[in-house]
C-alpha cells in the first residue's frame, strides 16, 4: 500500500532533509503503521482522500494498542512530515494533519550525573589496556562537549582544532557547529593519538575517524553504550546511564553554573530553544546551596 509514495518519501528524507538512515527508518515505520491501520478498514481511503477524522481514528487505534503518549507524538511527527512531502509533490491538495492534535506529553526531567559520579566512571577505566586511553579520551570528550553518540563516533581528526580549543561537529540534518573543548579532553585525545592510534593498523576509509576499534575501524553506537554500561557497573553507580546521560550532565552543569541558555542551545545543536529549556531544572541541593549563599533569609 502506497509503495511509490513511500519510496519517494524515503528519497525526500535522505536527499532534501539529509536525515540519517536511523531517522529515515523511524519515519518509514511511522507511515507503515498508518498503512496497517487502513488495511483493517473496509473502505480504506486513498492518500488524496484522507481526512482529519481518519487520522484521529488512527490515533485512537494506536492509543488502544497501549502506545505511550511520547510514542504517539513521534508517530504524529512522522505523519506530518509524510503529508508535507505529499503536499509538495502535489499528491494531495490539502494537508489533513494541519489540525491534528499531538498527544499531551509529560515533560520529564532528564537524569544526569554529578561531577563526582562522572569522575568515578572515568576512574573505573583500566588504563593498563590500550583501549583504556581511548576510552578515557572518549568520556572526556563526551562530557566536555555534550556530544550526541552519533556525533562522537563520527568525529574526525580533521575536525579538531586544539590550538583554538574547538572541535567541529556534524549534527542532525548535516548541520555543522563549532564547540569549545576543554584542556583535559584535549590532553587525553593527544595521549590516545600518540600512544595508541598512531600504532593502529587503520582500515581503508577510516583514516580520518578519531576513535577506532582494535581492528582499525570506526566504533558503533552500540559499542559506546556497552563500554559505558560496563564502567557504570564498575563504578557502582545505580543510575541508568547512557551516552545521552553525559550530554544531559554537560548541559545541566552549564546551566547550574549560570551559562546563558542560548549558548547552551548552540553547543548542543538544538534547533529550538524550547528543547534546551528542559535543562533549566536544578537539583534541590544546588538550589538550597544557592539560597544559603545569597539569600539573607537563609543565612545565620
Amino acid at each position: 500500500m502506497w509503495a511509490a509514495e513511500k519510496k519517494g518519501f524515503k528519497a525526500w528524507l535522505q536527499l532534501e532533509k539529509s536525515l540519517s538512515d536511523h531517522s529515515v527508518d523511524a519515519y518509514l515505520r511511522d507511515i507503515e503503521k498508518l498503512t496497517q491501520f487502513f488495511l483493517f478498514q473496509p473502505n480504506a481511503p486513498s492518500i488524496e482522500n484522507i481526512r482529519l477524522t481518519d487520522l484521529q481514528a488512527f490515533l485512537k487505534w494506536i492509543s488502544g494498542l497501549g502506545m505511550t503518549a511520547s510514542s504517539q507524538s513521534r508517530i504524529v511527527s512522522g505523519i506530518r512530515s509524510f503529508f508535507k512531502y505529499c503536499l509538495q509533490e502535489n499528491l494531495v491538495r490539502q494537508d489533513p494533519t494541519a489540525l491534528l492534535e499531538t498527544p499531551k506529553l509529560k515533560r520529564s526531567l532528564p537524569d544526569f550525573l554529578s561531577v563526582d559520579e562522572i569522575n568515578r566512571i572515568v576512574q573505573a577505566i583500566d588504563l593498563s589496556k590500550p583501549e583504556g586511553e581511548r576510552n578515557r579520551a572518549i568520556l572526556e570528550t563526551m562530557y566536555s562537549c555534550g556530544l550526541r553518540v552519533t556525533e562522537l563516533v563520527n568525529l574526525r581528526m580533521s575536525s579538531l582544532y586544539p590550538e583554538l580549543g574547538f572541535i567541529k561537529v556534524t549534527g542532525k540534518g548535516d548541520k555543522e557547529r563549532l564547540i569549545p573543548i576543554g584542556n583535559t579532553a584535549l590532553k587525553f585525545i593527544g595521549i590516545y593519538r600518540s600512544q595508541v592510534r598512531a600504532h593502529a593498523d587503520i582500515q581503508k576509509g577510516y583514516e580520518d575517524i578519531l576513535f577506532l576499534n582494535r581492528r582499525g575501524a570506526g566504533l558503533t553506537r552500540q559499542m559506546i553504550f556497552i563500554l559505558l554500561k560496563d564502567l557504570v557497573r564498575k563504578a557502582d553507580i545505580k543510575k541508568t546511564v547512557s551516552p545521552h546521560t553525559f550530554r544531559h550532565s554537560f548541559a545541566t552543569h552549564l546551566v547550574e553554573g549560570g551559562a546563558d541558555l542560548r549558548a547552551v542551545q548552540e553547543m548542543l545543536g538544538h534547533e529550538s530553544i524550547i528543547t534546551t529549556e528542559i535543562y533549566t531544572h536544578l537539583d534541590r541541593a544546588f538550589l538550597r546551596e544557592t539560597l544559603q549563599k545569597f539569600h539573607p533569609a537563609f543565612q545565620d
